[in-house]
Formats: structure tokens, C-alpha cells, sequence
């Protein structure tokens, strides 16, 4: 037999990435979730939490099928509670492949997948993988493209983008906005935000997220500027202020 030319190797199996896992979760979509937190993020988000999450090779190396047996552990928990699996980040689309698997084989489970991202990586990539997600968690942390500069460093295009395509796809979509005091909370910017949003039938509702500084000590451990030391919490007054501003046009917030 000739074999000259023939790949005689298996194909590599898909790896991973992960920061950390949270087994019991309750603010990352609907009922008791699995959430995965993985590694790798090219946005640099002035508030971020997590900027531990930066590097992607930093992280653990896991396959797919490593984190789907931890995830049928927990599976009477979300069945019971209507919950499921959430992938979130750093950035979970750096990971297309890795976090398309894992969603894969939750969905040939019958469990509810969801996908918390900024919606910033390739755009092809992204289409990949929302053939497996129910549920995705979109953070528009801003909607002047000077403003969103400011806050990650990168381009507004690309995720406007991918969220018109999440509505062109009617893919059920929670939106979520952080309030940060003297950064996010021109109230002219948010206006035309929830008129934008209110213009998206997919949009099941928005989350709006005062701004906390519980990662400030990750930031001081890792010798990264925290530009934010001095910006105070947002009130529950600012933060009712602007769930208001969505609701006049027709928007369900939280």
C-alpha cells in the first residue's frame, strides 16, 4: 500500500483556555448556571474586574470534554431551576472552537447554553459558534464610538455589528450596561442607547450594572495603571435614573 501523502496523525483535540469555573451561579442568565470563565481579552475595559483574564494562555488548559463531565455533576441543579451552562470571560469568542465544542455537547444534553461577551472577536467566529447558544449576554458598554474608545481601548464597529446580526438571527439577547460615574453616564449617550436598543426585537431585557471596585486589588497585584481609583460607586438613585431612561422607550430593565 502507498501510503506517501496520507496524514496518518489523529487530528489534534481542541484545547482550552480557563481562568475559573463557578458551579452554582445565579447572575450569569436564567436559573442555577455552570459558569466557565475563560482566559484571553483584547479589550481593556477601565472597570474590568477580572484583568487577570488578559493573557489566554495564562489560563488552564482543559478540553471540552474534561469540562463537560464537571457540568453533568450539576445538571439536576439546572434542570430543577431552569438554569444551564454560561461561558464567559475575559472574552469567550477568542475561543471559538474550544467554547463551540463545549456548547455543542451541552446542547446535545438538552442543557440551556448561554454566551456572556462583548461581542468584539472575528466576526465569522462568532457566527460559528451561536448556532449553539440559546442565550447571549451582550455588554454595551458604551454607544458613542469616542466614549467606547475611552472605556476598552478598541473600535465600537465591530460590535455594533455583531448585535444587529443578533437581531437579524432573532437570537435571544439580555443586554447589559455598566454604570460608571463620570465615564458611562452622559444621560444624552444613554438616551440614544435605549432608543437604539428599543429598536432591537431580540432584546428580551437590559441589566444595568452600577459600578463596583472589587477587582481594584488585581489591578495594584499586577502592576496595571487603575485609572478608576478615585471614581465613587454609582447610587441606587443614578442607577434608577437610568433604568428609566430605558423604560420610556419600551424596554424591560433590570
Amino acid at each position: 500500500m502507498n501510503l506517501e501523502g496520507l496524514n496518518l496523525h489523529p487530528k489534534t483535540e481542541i484545547i482550552g483556555y480557563i481562568h475559573s469555573i463557578e458551579t452554582c451561579g445565579t447572575v450569569d442568565g436564567p436559573g442555577i448556571r455552570f459558569v466557565i470563565f475563560t482566559q484571553g481579552c483584547l479589550l481593556r475595559c477601565q472597570y474590568c474586574h477580572n484583568p487577570d483574564t488578559r493573557n489566554l494562555q495564562a489560563g488552564k488548559v482543559v478540553t471540552p470534554k474534561e469540562i463537560f463531565e464537571q457540568i453533568k455533576k450539576y445538571r439536576s441543579y439546572m434542570k430543577a431551576s431552569g438554569g444551564g451552562v454560561t461561558i464567559s470571560g475575559g472574552e469567550p469568542l477568542l475561543q471559538p472552537e474550544f467554547i463551540g465544542e463545549v456548547f455543542r455537547l451541552c446542547k446535545q444534553a438538552g442543557i440551556h447554553t448561554a454566551l456572556d461577551t462583548s461581542g468584539f472577536p472575528k466576526f465569522e467566529d462568532a457566527k460559528k459558534v451561536l448556532e449553539f447558544v440559546d442565550l447571549v449576554l451582550l455588554d454595551l458598554k458604551a454607544f458613542y464610538p469616542e466614549t467606547y474608545q475611552e472605556v476598552t481601548a478598541v473600535s465600537l464597529e465591530p460590535v455594533l455589528r455583531f448585535t444587529h446580526y443578533l437581531n437579524e438571527i432573532k437570537k435571544p439577547t439580555w443586554v447589559r450596561f455598566v454604570l460608571v460615574p463620570h465615564l458611562t453616564d452622559n444621560l444624552e449617550e444613554i438616551t440614544e442607547l435605549a432608543q437604539f436598543v428599543s429598536t432591537l426585537s431580540n432584546v428580551e431585557k437590559v441589566e444595568v450594572l452600577p459600578f463596583h471596585k472589587m477587582g481594584e486589588y488585581k489591578w495594584e497585584e499586577m502592576g496595571y495603571e487603575y485609572k478608576l481609583k478615585d471614581t465613587p460607586a454609582a447610587t441606587v438613585e443614578q442607577v434608577q435614573q437610568v433604568m428609566e431612561i430605558f423604560k420610556r422607550f419600551g424596554v424591560k430593565v433590570e
